[in-house]
């Protein structure tokens, strides 16, 4: 019986000692992620100016494209005695004369006036013939987007000498029509005023360049990075006419976005932008954006850090073959499946930070998440040493320089001549990002960053 005792008692010991010095199998209770609502942050506002800059060039375009071909008809000739049919015969020409707008208008005038008296039918009518260049000399206020003339005829040249039909035929008038042009003078004035009226309201052109801008756009291909504007208000100064172009100074108040995966929507509204004047706009821009990091992008940045490391113990080792992350309670859950002397995963809880030299983001005061089924054997406890923990910590980190930098290099050849549609040109500086904060919610890590720097939009040669 002692001998058959002392075998049991040698077997035992050999089987455990075996137990122990092979795989051991590691049950971990998995904590649970946070509810999975929406995700919801908030985030300051940014501040971008944005000079803009349009060319007298730009507004005669957009005026010969206004006004093509017939530009006045007026059949009534009983309000006032007289029809009136203008039609345009060549390009308008506009420019900058003394803080005035001078247009020159080649005009073909056709009108028929009624004169006489209605008493017993006793009036008649004649047609005139007008053909020749106009010159207009215009007052110019522009606010809000718009641009209003006030306008005179300063002079005109006769292509052809005006005529009056005589029984079917026409006979010469200049003679006659150059005192009394005054009728025809108004008429003409106040159709030119209209159309550069209409024509020159740039607010339109305005919202079709926010729009463009609001387009989510990608800034690193390697990370599925995308960049979001998203409009707020419109802050605009009055004009001024200056030579050959027309300044005004433009702020916009926008969110900023940067997200990690799928292409986000363009959410742009042109119906909720709301536009303010204001008597001066600050020349730089304030640029606050949230750089959003999803938990699965997260991990398989962190994966690829343990990527052919092991971390040993004497004897034992483990090497971490996949991270998954998420959020619970204010922490970041950290799962490590591991392959080696224990097989299994563990989980660790940690809180994210950012280290300012490195550029990195790290999790701070992390520690092991002890819901196990059962309790540690001798051989996982070496896991709970500190050396340990701090070796998988130093890996449970990221850098987001490579992002910051790429975020920048991405964004300037939209500050190069950017051009987001025919016509509008965009160009200005950005200096370098700087961080702020992390912030967890349910759905993902977003870090804060700032920048700043100068825009300018010019607007000339639009379709």
């Amino acid at each position: 019986m002692k001998i058959s005792s002392l075998l049991l008692i040698l077997l035992f010991a050999i089987l455990l000692f075996a137990r122990c010095s092979t795989t051991q199998k590691i049950e971990a209770l998995k904590p649970q992620p946070s509810d999975d609502s929406p995700m919801i942050y908030k985030t300051s506002t940014s501040f971008v100016s944005m000079p803009l800059e349009i060319s007298l060039k730009e507004i005669e375009h957009q005026l010969n494209k206004t006004l093509n071909g017939e530009i006045y008809n007026d059949t009534n000739i009983n309000d006032d005695k007289t029809e009136m049919k203008i039609t345009k015969t060549a390009p308008i020409r506009i420019v900058e004369k003394n803080g005035k707008i001078q247009t020159t208008l080649p005009l073909k005038i056709w009108s028929k006036f009624k004169y006489g008296t209605d008493f017993m039918g006793l009036n008649d009518t004649k047609e005139i013939n007008l053909n020749g260049t106009f010159t207009l000399i215009s007052d110019v206020k522009l606010s809000n987007f718009k641009m209003n003339t006030v306008s005179k005829i300063e002079d005109f040249e006769w292509s052809e000498s005006p005529t009056i039909s005589v029984a079917g035929k026409n006979v010469p008038i200049t003679y006659i029509i150059n005192p009394t042009l005054s009728i025809f003078k108004s008429k003409m004035a106040k159709k030119i005023d209209e159309a550069i009226n209409e024509t020159s309201d740039f607010k339109p052109y305005v919202l079709d360049v926010l729009e463009k801008m609001s387009t989510p756009f990608v800034t690193s291909e390697q990370y599925q990075t995308w960049f979001k504007l998203i409009p707020i208000e419109v802050y605009v100064t009055d004009a001024v006419l200056s030579k050959t172009k027309i300044n005004m100074d433009l702020g916009l108040k926008c969110n900023m976005e940067t997200m990690v995966g799928q292409q986000p929507k363009n959410s742009f509204d042109r119906s909720k932008i709301v536009f303010k004047p204001v008597a001066s706009v600050p020349d730089k821009i304030t640029a606050n954006i949230a750089a959003i990091s999803t938990y699965d992008s997260a991990s398989k940045i962190i994966t690829s850090n343990f990527k052919g490391k092991e971390f040993a113990s004497g004897k034992r080792k483990i090497i971490v073959e996949g991270v998954s992350i998420w959020h619970k309670d204010g922490k970041i859950i950290i799962a490590l499946d591991m392959s080696g002397t224990i097989n299994g995963t563990i989980y660790l809880s940690g809180i994210p930070n950012y280290n300012a030299i490195t550029k990195e983001i790290y999790f701070d005061q992390m520690d092991y998440v002890l819901n196990t089924k059962g309790l540690l054997t001798k051989t996982a406890n070496w896991l709970m040493q500190g050396t340990i923990l701090r070796k998988i910590q130093e890996n449970c980190r990221y850098s987001i320089k490579e992002n910051l930098d790429e975020g920048k290099k991405s964004m300037l050849p939209y500050l190069n001549n950017y051009s987001p549609m025919k016509g509008v040109f965009v160009n200005g500086t950005m200096n370098d990002f700087e961080f702020e904060k992390v912030e967890l919610t349910d759905k993902a890590m977003i870090a804060f960053i700032k920048t700043t720097g100068k825009m300018k939009v010019l607007i000339d040669g639009m379709e």
